[in-house]
This record gives structure tokens, sequence and C-alpha cells, in this order.
């Protein structure tokens, strides 16, 4: 990757989850599962599901209340609304043209872009190029996450998984302090058929997919190409940005599964007890749950400004996408 002094900075966080939990004892009364099983493969113990009227647009006006309120930011010269998900309310207008017609932003482009779990590091990777090239100077970023709405709650090793929620953090021109110090990107096309979500096509590589509209992981797999792939990605932006591995305060990885990211700690050499997580009462939200744990770290008090964070989503595609910034916030 090409390291390009950054001109951007992460300058307000807001994130929302759903009032509604739904708690592994809950799960009991609904597949051939418990509360033990699913802590010792996953580290969960509860999840946010959106009620029938909420939906991933509904979810991402909530976050950007909650930005404007803890920061009192001004949204009125925003130039682009970018959002990362994988649950639209529709295939088009994007979440982000809704996003515009809410606020009822002027002079505003507007873009959803799909990266499925590595959403979030992918659009922080997109809105830094951009504001760096000089063609933006204030961009507000969304991820939002209604995965409940395509979990097969008949499938035990999936459903026992997934949550919803939402985040916005708004990526600011600052020549003087910027946020980004190195990025690593990657994509595995080949796996994708280890984690898909039907849409016009039910087919993939020829072979025919489970077209139930639903989410589809063999967790196996996911796992084992996670585990190897993070380590690689890790040492890659350590060694990029010329730091040593000590010097990281905060490893922030995509809350998939606390067993996963045990693993690829202990591959990476990174404590547990430097990693952010939002896994345990938040379930796996996809391109949220790295922001929800950054939000989690600031209301516990362990997360401050200066603080330097590695943080890495990966998931369907499969892709992947590491970051190494300086968190800064107003």
């Amino acid at each position: 990757m090409i390291n390009i002094q950054s001109k951007a900075r992460i300058t307000a966080i807001g994130t929302y989850v759903p009032e509604n939990r739904l708690t592994n004892d809950d799960l009991e009364k609904i597949v051939e599962t418990n509360d033990d099983w699913i802590v010792q493969r996953t580290g969960m113990k509860e999840r946010r599901i959106t009620s029938e009227n909420e939906f991933a647009s509904t979810l991402a006006f909530k976050a950007i209340e909650n930005l404007v309120e803890q920061y009192q930011k001004d949204l009125s010269d925003i130039d682009l609304i970018l959002v990362a998900t994988t649950t639209p309310d529709y295939a088009f207008p994007s979440v982000a043209c809704q996003i515009q017609e809410h606020f009822q932003m002027k002079d505003v482009g507007a873009l959803d872009l799909h990266a499925a779990c590595a959403g979030f590091t992918y659009g922080l990777h997109v809105a830094n190029g951009l504001i760096t090239s000089g063609l933006h100077r204030k961009i507000l970023f969304i991820t939002t996450e209604a995965l409940s709405k395509v979990t097969d709650y008949t499938d035990r090793t999936t459903c026992i998984l997934f949550g919803d929620g939402a985040a916005a953090v708004l990526i600011e021109k600052d020549e003087a302090m910027p946020s980004f110090i190195a990025s690593h990107i990657g994509t595995n096309g080949a796996g994708g058929k280890h984690l898909y979500l039907t849409n016009l096509s039910t087919t993939m590589h020829g072979s025919a997919l489970n077209k139930s509209g639903k989410i589809v992981q063999n967790g196996r797999e996911v796992y084992k190409w996670a585990s190897r792939t993070l380590p690689i990605g890790i040492e890659e932006l350590i060694q990029q940005a010329k730091m040593q591995l000590h010097e990281i305060d905060w490893f922030v990885p995509h809350s998939a599964n606390l067993r996963m990211i045990e693993s690829i700690c202990e591959k990476s050499g990174i404590s547990l007890d430097k990693t952010l997580t939002s896994v345990e009462y938040m379930g796996n939200t996809s391109s949220v749950s790295i922001p929800l744990a950054l939000q989690l770290g600031i209301n516990e008090g362990k997360l401050n400004n200066g603080d330097t964070l590695l943080i890495y989503g990966f998931g369907g595609g499969l892709t992947h996408a590491g970051l190494i910034i300086k968190w800064c916030l107003e």
C-alpha cells in the first residue's frame, strides 16, 4: 500500500443500538442451544434487535443524532454522506440518500459502499483518500446494519451471532493533526462462498447457493481464513507505520466472535487486555462492531485522545482492511 501523508482527521463519533435485547436464554426458546454452548463458542451473552418498524436508515438517523448531541457538530457543510451497510432498506434509493433527505442537507453527495464486516475500515480508508486528495473537506460516514432481518432463526449456527446497530463518524480536513497513519487492504474472492446472502443470482462459481434470502455462513472456514489473514495484515501495518507493536494502545478488531479474536491476538502477539470489543452484549453487528467497541471504550474511560489504535475489519467477500490511526476527537 502506498503511504501518502494524510490530511484527514476523525473528529466525532455517535452510536445507536435498538432497545430490544435478544439474550441467550431467549434463543434457547427458539432453537436447540443454551447459554453455556453459546458463550463457550462465541463469548456472546446478548444482542440488540430491531423492531418491526426499524431499518438500517432509522438506526443511522439515531446514530447521527447521537454524534451531534455528543460533540455539538454542525452538519450543514457536509459535502459527502458515505454509508457502509449490507442490509439497506432498499436496493435503491441508498441509505445515504435517505439520510440526506431526513436531515435536509444541501449540496451534498450521497453514496453507499458494500464491504460487509470490513465496511467501517474500508469506509474510513475511502474517506481519508477523498479528503487527502482534496476532493472533499467534510465527510459524514455511517455504518448501519439490521442483520436480524436477514438472519435464519432456524439455524442455530448463525442465529446466535448477529445483532443490529449503527454508528456515525465525522471525518474532516486537518493537515496539522491527521488521524490516519497506515492502511492495509485485501480480498479473497474465492472464499465468498463461505459467507453470503443471495440477491439476484443463486449460483456462485457454478455451484448452487442457498436462496433463502438469509445469511449463510461456513463458520469454520471463515474462522480459519481470518485467523491466518489478520496476523499477516497486522504485521504489514506495523511495518508500514515504522512502529513497534507495543506502541499500539488499543487493538480494535471486528467483533465477529470472541474466540476468533482470542486466536488472532495470540497469533499476533497482542494482549487481550489491550483489545476493545463489542461482542459480549451486542453480538456480531458486522460493519458496526468496531465503532461500537470504540464508543464502549470511551464510555468506560479506556479510550482517550492521543491513543494510537490498530483497527481491523474482515468478513464477507472475503475481504479485509486494517488501519493504524491516532484517536483525537474534538
